[in-house]
């Protein structure tokens, strides 16, 4: 009984049939903007930011994440560096803790 109504509601319809790939149009373009305007953006800031930081030497100015401006004194090894903040004042950083170099 349910089978035959299925069947008389369908016969009845004159809609054009749409393939089902055409739904996730917008989806995929969604996801293609949030890659472009966001995503990708992010990804080349990260890496002149790695560069910046990997090309670090001593003498250079930079600033901390925490917003402390400092001259580099002495890299220590590949994560951490010693920044001087004042004429007497040494402190060890981490490398990653370098937002830019002035």
């Amino acid at each position: 009984m349910l089978s035959t109504a299925y069947a008389q509601g369908n016969s009845g319809s004159s809609a054009v049939a749409t393939p089902s790939w055409i739904s996730f149009v917008p989806i995929i373009l969604m996801v293609l903007i949030f890659y472009f305007l966001i995503i990708r953006p992010q990804q080349k800031k990260e890496k002149t930011r790695k560069e910046m930081i990997g090309n670090l030497k001593s003498g250079d100015k930079v600033l901390t994440t925490s917003g402390i401006y400092a001259t580099v004194s002495e890299i220590k090894d590949e994560n951490s560096l010693i920044l001087k903040l004042n004429s007497s004042t040494k402190v060890e950083f981490a490398r990653n803790a370098i937002q830019a170099k002035i």
